[in-house]
């Protein structure tokens, strides 16, 4: 990746659409206070990464919050087309029926013509079940309430499933994919599926919660480049060709999380960083063999 990348660049879906090469991962869990219910301060917090230049939000029905971040896209003054929002289908939805009403709650509760990106959240429900959603999820980018689509954790023999369904006459293309992704979890050969076919690849949790942070390696080069353990990890995503989705509720680390665009990690601290590990620290609906 070349150091010339900003907080505007992007990349270029099948769809057609552009992507920002950085996005605010929201998620209700993060959330979680002794005072606050899960959507509390997602609308706000949400605020603050637009008024610091995010121009990517990741939302999702699961996460309870998709009526905050279309409300703060709105209050913050900007139009619906500045910002790059998705949401997702959760697991409970599988299937087209209850896909197809799922995308339509969706839209209802962001008060929105349209998404940007809508997922499948995770490959349960089985082969029917997810055959199906697909469809409505075609169905739904013909209709242009979502410009893009595609799936998140979906192991390399559920996207084989759903490629052969789509040469088969099923229909679409995947525009993504989202995947807890990290030097301990790189998923090498996910990656490598999915942009072999010209598919953006997400990467949640690209900070691994800042479990890692007291890593060795990551210390090192924390120090060498006068940066955070977590701006290290942002960094080794965008040069590994990642679009990153770092979750905060902290205004200063939401801050600190886009100041990785003016320093590039050498080739000899991106081998550093390389590991063989693989060790998720979310859940990993990969490996559903339903």
């Amino acid at each position: 990746m070349a150091k010339s990348l900003s907080l505007q660049s992007t990349q270029k879906l099948l769809s057609g659409y552009e992507i920002p090469v950085l996005g605010y991962g929201s998620d209700g869990q993060m959330y979680r206070t002794k005072s606050y219910r899960p959507t509390a301060i997602a609308e706000e917090v949400t605020a603050t990464a637009l008024r610091l230049g995010y121009r990517h939000i990741d939302s999702a029905a699961a996460y309870h919050n998709e009526k905050e971040c279309a409300s703060a896209i709105r209050k913050a003054g900007l139009k619906r087309s500045d910002v790059f929002l998705t949401t997702k289908v959760p697991p409970r939805a599988t299937g087209y029926d209850a896909t197809k009403q799922s995308i339509a709650d969706s839209l209802k509760q962001a008060q929105t013509d349209y998404f940007d990106l809508i997922l499948l959240h995770a490959p349960f429900g089985g082969k029917e079940g997810r055959l199906g959603s697909w469809r409505a999820l075609v169905e739904a980018q013909k209709a242009g309430k979502t410009r893009s689509i595609g799936v998140s954790n979906f192991g390399i023999h559920h996207l084989q499933e759903l490629e052969e369904y789509i040469k088969s006459g099923g229909g679409g293309q995947i525009d993504v994919g989202q995947y807890e992704i990290h030097p301990w979890l790189a998923r090498a050969e996910l990656v490598e599926w999915l942009k072999k076919r010209g598919a953006v690849v997400q990467a949640y949790s690209p900070i691994v919660r800042g479990t890692r942070s007291d890593e060795p390696v990551l210390q090192t080069l924390a120090k060498n480049y006068n940066k955070t353990p977590a701006q290290i990890l942002i960094r080794w995503s965008l040069q590994k060709g990642l679009v990153p989705l770092p979750k905060s509720s902290t205004p200063e680390r939401i801050r600190e999380n886009a100041d990785v665009f003016d320093f590039e990690l050498n080739e000899d601290d991106m081998k550093m960083l390389h590991t063989d590990d693989y060790q998720p620290c979310a859940w990993d609906p990969t490996v559903n063999q339903d």
